[in-house]
């Protein structure tokens, strides 16, 4: 493999960084990173799938780009970086357990193995049990930081207007937790959702209905507009599709991605240029996606504590 170039991965909280390498693996997806550097945001780590540190990345063509090679993270090294088709930028530092195909990038500096290790366990204290968020910022090696996300545009003027919405919305929500999900983990929920007064029931279904809203509903109908389905069966699917969640999850609490989504549908007969559907579909990934990582920081997981996996029979 050949190298593309180097960056750093910084978490500025913590007081550590490490160099990596990008490389010509799945070279797209390298240079489309690289295309959005410097950025900032919030450091999540695998619940289930062992060590791993994750982030959302803003790269809206993730979706789309050509992968050739992929490899069951479990069999690669510490240190490999990945991009996904779930918009997240990962580091895996220790063992996994998840078998899943995953394309890397790049591969942090050996060196710098060590330091890695000890940011997967604080972003695992942040995640689990102290709740305070870690922000990591990626930006080229030796050059300075900062953060921006980028904004697509649509041809149509309705359409462009509820992208520049959603954009300032998942700026706003970026870096600092939304009110409505602070609202939602403090139970403070205007539609009384949560039978008997509970609200773990609630924020347990909020994180399980906006996951694959991001990943299977908004991310599959752009890899389908990438792949040239007709744009009459797009539409149709993001009705089907998009609704129903878009809509309990503003009964739950998300009132702003609700607006979104009854404008969304609103639009869609307006979506027959297939960039205009790519941008529109690309922003409402993003906001989702920046919407369920703060859901999983702000989600109690320590209340699990005495659950913990039992060795197998002998």
């Amino acid at each position: 493999m050949n190298t593309i170039a180097r960056i750093e991965i910084d978490w500025p909280s913590l007081g550590l960084t490490v160099t990596a390498d990008l490389d010509d693996r799945n070279a797209q997806l390298a240079q489309a990173l690289l295309d959005v550097l410097p950025y900032r945001s919030l450091q999540g780590h695998a619940l289930v799938a062992g060590y791993y540190l994750y982030h959302v990345t803003p790269v809206h063509s993730v979706f789309h780009l050509p992968t050739p090679h992929r490899a069951d993270r479990r069999t690669l090294p510490d240190g490999t970086l990945f991009c996904s088709r779930l918009q997240h930028f990962g580091i895996k530092y220790g063992t996994l357990t998840e078998p899943m195909p995953a394309t890397p990038i790049g591969q942090v500096d050996p060196a710098d193995l060590d330091t890695l290790a000890e940011a997967g366990r604080a972003a695992w204290d942040s995640v689990y049990s102290s709740k305070k968020p870690v922000i990591a910022e990626v930006r080229h090696a030796g050059r300075p930081g900062g953060h921006n996300l980028p904004r697509l545009t649509a041809t149509d003027p309705i359409a462009d207007q509820l992208i520049a919405d959603v954009h300032t919305e998942t700026t706003r929500a970026w870096l600092e937790p939304p009110t409505e999900l602070l609202d939602l983990h403090d139970g403070r929920i205007r539609s009384g959702a949560g039978s008997y007064g509970t609200t773990m029931t609630t924020m347990l279904f909020v994180n399980g209905e906006s996951r694959p809203l991001g990943y299977s509903v908004y991310g599959g109908l752009i890899k389908a507009a990438s792949e040239q389905l007709p744009m009459d069966a797009l539409r149709h699917m993001a009705r089907i599709l998009a609704g129903t969640p878009g809509e309990f999850l503003a009964y739950c609490g998300l009132e702003t991605l609700g607006h979104f989504t009854a404008r969304l549908l609103a639009c869609l007969d307006r979506l027959d240029n297939r960039d205009d559907f790519i941008a529109v579909m690309a922003h409402m990934a993003l906001y989702v996606h920046c919407l369920g990582g703060w859901n999983l920081q702000l989600f109690p997981w320590h209340l699990g504590e005495h659950l913990r996996t039992q060795p197998e029979p002998r």
